[in-house]
């Protein structure tokens, strides 16, 4: 596994949830991150307060930078996910710094795997030790209609919310 690379000189990284800027953040995704478009804010507001978060910050202004979000059982597994930067900062290795720092944070915990999943940027988590699934055939996934339950047509069998 390689070592996290620092972030530059000007910039700090938090996993403090309370200095997530979910306005900042929801505007990131759900305007320009492929994955997030359209996103309700109080969707991404939730996904803050359930997640581990962790934010990259100017120091001098303390305006967060960028941002990333680990879904966790703390025991066996992570997602890490939503991970964006600033495009007027991008170029300056702060999303690979925050990644490998996420990585680090989450290694003594001893989960099995922290997952990922990127269309654009392998190249950058795979500098992390980040690798292709080994059978991806082996993965499926389920997928809710968005407008079935946006309708509240999917069926909550199980009688809580």
């Amino acid at each position: 596994m390689t070592t996290a690379p620092p972030l530059l000189d000007g910039y700090e990284l938090s996993a403090d949830t309370a200095r997530i800027d979910v306005d900042r953040t929801h505007h990131w995704l759900s305007t320009d991150a492929y994955w997030a478009l359209d996103r309700p804010r109080e969707k991404h507001r939730r996904a803050v307060e359930r997640s581990l978060d962790f934010g990259v910050y100017e120091t001098v202004s303390g305006d967060q930078v960028a941002y990333a979000r680990v879904v966790t059982d703390g025991e066996l597994f992570a997602w890490l996910c939503d991970v964006y930067v600033d495009r007027s900062v991008r170029g300056k290795g702060i999303g690979t710094a925050l990644v490998g720092a996420v990585r680090d944070h989450l290694a003594p915990l001893g989960l099995r795997r922290i997952l990922l999943a990127t269309h654009d940027a392998h190249g950058v988590y795979a500098k992390l030790g980040f690798e292709p699934l080994d059978r991806p055939d082996d993965w499926t996934a389920l997928r809710y209609d968005r407008a079935a339950r946006a309708a509240g047509e999917v069926p909550n069998t199980l009688g809580n919310s």
